[in-house]
């Protein structure tokens, strides 16, 4: 049994962030630690109620994120199809949803999350699942940051960084050493905040100032009043084209359910359905795709 670190070194984390950076750099002096193999966690009552990770994870349930896990992982198996076990390292994994959908469909999955909380309940998710998925999915405490120091170059054919750049002031360095790791033939999946959308949600919640603001901005403040930092679609393919894993294919997610309140418990069966294909067929055709409150975004290596 590893302990988890509720404070390691190295890490950019906001706690209950879906796993993800932060842009709070331990002191330089201070060398990156290698991603701590996180084999149990003992069972967790709630989050402190208002804390980061308990606004997060009271709304794991709702419609809002069922859309969004619905969603990309379809556009995954797309982009992903015809090819089986393959190497995955999931960085800012969350409560572990897309980790296990890979294991099941028979991939090695490396999950990465710098908060124990969040690691607790990927943890006890997976724990739930059948030995054969057990077996393909390794949780560690870490970020993305220095995977290209913990894990080989080539060490992976897909890469997944899912709501984690959005906490990063500057998203270039992780973004190269998430490159240096992936191997040749391989897939990059990047989940961000539209910024060429970001009116969208103020807008049609008649929160004028904030909508007017967010035209000329890539900053906003997210549903649990936390600063964070949307992505232009033309900036992040410059920046994949650099870092020598060209864009090739992106979506829209979350077209008409960006609005829906957090706590909105999903429809009933044949709605939802329906919803979800709308929102697929949106998230994959212009104009729709780009107004989206996140892009889903793939590069080639």
């Amino acid at each position: 049994m590893y302990a988890v670190d509720p404070q390691p070194p190295g890490l950019y984390a906001l706690p209950g962030q879906g796993g993800g950076g932060h842009d709070r750099m331990a002191p330089a002096a201070q060398p990156p630690q290698a991603p701590v193999p996180h084999t149990h966690l003992p069972a967790r009552g709630a989050p402190p109620l208002g804390s980061a990770a308990g606004h997060w994870l009271e709304r794991h349930g709702g419609l809002r994120n069922l859309v969004r896990q619905e969603l990309v992982a379809r556009q995954l198996a797309e982009q992903l199809a015809g090819r089986t076990g393959l190497r995955v390292l999931d960085v800012g994994c969350g409560q572990g949803t897309q980790a296990r959908r890979l294991a099941r469909a028979g991939h090695t999955v490396t999950a990465l999350d710098p908060d124990p909380v969040n690691l607790g309940v990927a943890q006890a998710a997976l724990a739930a699942e059948s030995e054969e998925v057990r077996a393909r999915v390794q949780l560690h405490t870490g970020d993305g940051h220095h995977c290209g120091r913990w894990f080989g170059p080539r060490s992976f054919d897909v890469v997944l960084c899912h709501d984690v750049l959005r906490n990063l002031s500057d998203p270039d360095p992780m973004l190269a050493s998430l490159a240096r790791v992936l191997a040749p033939g391989g897939v990059l999946s990047l989940l961000v905040r539209n910024a060429d959308a970001l009116a969208m949600r103020p807008g049609l919640a008649g929160d004028w100032r904030t909508a007017l603001n967010s035209f000329d901005s890539v900053r906003y403040t997210d549903r649990v009043g936390l600063s964070a930092r949307a992505d232009r679609l033309a900036d992040l393919s410059l920046t994949l084209t650099e870092i020598s894993v060209p864009l090739r294919a992106w979506y829209g997610v979350r077209v008409f359910t960006d609005n829906t309140p957090d706590h909105a418990a999903p429809v009933d069966g044949r709605q939802l359905a329906q919803l979800i294909d709308a929102e697929e067929r949106a998230g994959r055709q212009d104009p729709y795709r780009q107004v989206a409150a996140l892009l889903h975004v793939f590069g080639g290596k």
